[in-house]
Formats: C-alpha cells, structure tokens, sequence
C-alpha cells in the first residue's frame, strides 16, 4: 500500500525539473482591505429571546453537546452565546475563545485564492487541471470553474484505499499530494459539466493549483493573501492536529451510550477542509466572502453564478466555493465530530455563525446548517 501511494504521489502536483509549467514562488502584497467591525451593543431582547429558543430546540432535537453562535446585524447589535460542553468526560463549557474546525467552510478560502490568481491574470476559470496537474480522469477537460462549483464528475479520494490507509494509522499525516494521488486515475464520475457532485477531491486538486501557479505550501499562501490581511490571527490551516494548542471542543457523534468522541486528525481534509478558525474571524469571513472585497467586482457576480447539487450540502445553489440559501450566501461543513455553518446576508448585512460539535446526526445530519435556517428565519431580511 506505502508504494502504491508513493507511485501516485509522484505523477500528482510536484512538478519535475525542466516541466515548462512550473513557476517561480510569486510575490504579491496583500489586498487592500481591513478587517470589518462588528456591530456595536445587543440585539434587542424580543429578538434575542427567539434565537436562544432556536437555539435550545436544536440542542435538544439533535442531542448537540456543545454550540457557540454568533449572530451579527448592522445597526441592531449582536448575539453571541455558547451553551453546552465542549469536552463531556471533563466537564468542560464552551467558551467564546474556543477555536473550531471549520470543515468544508475551508473550500471558500481555497476557492478565494484560485478567484484572486484569475483576477491577476495568473490562472484562467476555464484551465484545464491537467494543466497543472497529471494523472486526472478527464484531466484535459475538466476546468478549474468546473472543480470549484462541483461539476466536474472527479472521482473522490474517500475510497477503499484511503479507508486502508486511515484505518491502519488514524494519526498518519496525509499531505496534499498524498491525498490528490488517491484520486488520480481513478473512473469519472459523469462527464464534466453534466451533474453536480459534492466532493472533497474537486477543491483538494484547486490547491494543487494554487501551490504550483505560486511556487509555495498552500498554508504560506494563505496566510499572506487572506488570513494577514484580515487580521484573522485565531484561524489557520493545520495539518497535524498536536499543533492545534490553542483551547478547543472535542468533536462527538452519536452512539448507543451517548455522543462519541471522534478521531481529531485534521491532516485528512487538506485544502478542502483543514481549516480551524474561531467565532469573530468567522463572523469576519462571512462577511468578506459574500461580498467579494477580495476580488475584482466583475469576478465576484461570476463567483456566484450557480445551481442545486445533485448531491452534496443542503443549499438551494452551489456557485464557485460558495453556496447559497434564501438569500443568504456562505458555506459550511461537517465531518469527524463537527459541524459549522458561515453565512451572511447582502441586503440587511447580517452575519450568522454556528459552530456544534456533533455530527454524523440522523435522520438530518447537519445541526448546525439547522440552527443557522431557523436563525435566518426569525431576523429581518432588510
């Protein structure tokens, strides 16, 4: 099994000496933007009243250990509140300075910086990934667009080799490559552009790009391009999970004898879901996301041009790394223990954010994209 990934390692995003692709390592200044304020004093209390019995019954239906919400409106106020354990065994409450994962939330950033290397005239929405990566099913017609909004029919990596993999060492970091490499070869699919699939593989292959158009690690590029410029100074991007030292929840799903604790390597998701960040650089990455102040105008109304996944998260559209229901536009994510759920909306400027850590749930798997409609529901639209 070890050779096996070696040899598909090999032919993945590593370019080899003389590939007339690679690039040298870009340098370029952060974009002019500061990180948003949040909205001074309370929320009224009528208003608060119902966002904590929303929250209450989605505690309580879904058997959530622990929560942190965050609820933002301009001129209005806010809400912020945690509720629960974050560890059971210890008897630990959440707090507000906990970090989370933020899962699949993760795809937006990465998205983020495929969209500012296409508005630097670096990369193309219409590449082909066998551009910058061999080895694809489909590689000469699947594009970049098609990878970020979900279309591309890739094969996934979650399959009966990585099982093997993981199930033989929970705690192996898996590098990028390694995780791309499981992918590779592997049969489409459907043809490109004809369904939407949600996978984990399409935005993993997106930051094969982004490492190879800039000469450097994924987690380099991001800190310079978004996490400095924002100030978001309690996200990062982790791979090995013993460097994850600041306070955070252990991640439950259900079991027989209550909620489970679940494994805590991070190294699993990579660019699509590696991410760890806490509530207020949420709330700000909700903001800045759906907005688009990091890119160029005209390539934001393209970002959000999308439609329903086939298969995938519960939105009413997926666009390029962005979803969007009711008029709200974000992301969130789930796996091993968590879920998360990032959203705002243009028209009142309200910025929701839930962080749970239990997944995994039936017979609706995703409590914290519950809690985040039934909050959507209850604020005003403008």
């Amino acid at each position: 099994m070890t050779a096996l990934v070696a040899a598909l390692v090999s032919s993945c995003t590593t370019a080899p000496a003389g590939d007339p692709t690679a690039t040298e390592p870009t340098t370029v200044p952060p974009p002019a933007v500061t990180r948003p304020p949040a909205p001074e004093g309370a929320l009224p209390a009528a208003l608060q009243t119902k966002l904590q019995a929303a929250l209450d019954w989605t505690m309580k239906e879904y058997g959530v250990p622990g929560a942190a919400v965050g609820v933002w409106v301009p001129a209005e106020g806010a809400w912020v509140t945690t509720t629960g354990l974050a560890d059971i065994a210890n008897d630990v409450p959440v707090s507000t300075d906990l970090t989370w994962p933020l899962r699949s939330v993760t795809k937006s950033y990465t998205v983020t910086l495929i969209l500012q290397l296409v508005d630097e005239g670096t990369i193309g929405l219409d590449d082909t990934i066998g551009t910058y990566v061999d080895g694809v099913t489909d590689g000469d017609k699947i594009t970049l667009r098609q990878l970020a909004d979900m279309s591309s029919g890739n094969a996934d990596y979650t399959n009966a080799d990585f099982q093997q993999e993981f199930q033989q060492d929970p705690d192996k970091i898996f590098t990028l490559d390694e995780l791309n490499s499981l992918a590779l070869g592997r049969p489409a699919q459907f043809a490109p552009g004809t369904e939407r699939i949600y996978t984990n593989a399409n935005t993993n292959l997106l930051g094969a790009v982004v490492e190879k158009v800039t000469g450097e690690p994924f987690a380099e590029v991001l800190q310079r391009r978004i996490l400095t410029p924002l100030g978001q100074q309690g996200t990062r991007y982790v791979l090995d999970a013993s460097t994850w030292t600041t306070p955070h929840p252990v991640g439950y799903a259900p079991g027989d004898a209550g909620p489970q604790p679940q494994p805590t390597n991070l190294s699993i998701y990579g660019p699509a879901g590696s991410m760890i960040s806490s509530l207020d650089d949420a709330r700000v990455w909700g903001e800045t996301l759906a907005t688009g102040t990091l890119l160029a105008p005209a390539t934001q109304r393209e970002r959000l041009q999308g439609a329903p996944l086939q298969k995938g998260p519960p939105y009413d559209l997926y666009a390029l790394g962005i979803g969007e229901t009711d008029g709200w536009w974000g992301h969130n994510g789930e796996g091993f223990g968590f879920t998360a759920a990032v959203f705002h909306q243009p028209t009142s400027g309200a910025t929701v954010v839930v962080f749970m850590n239990e997944s995994n749930v039936v017979p609706k798997a995703h409590p914290a994209d519950q809690l985040f409609r039934r909050i959507a529901a209850v604020l005003p639209r403008s």
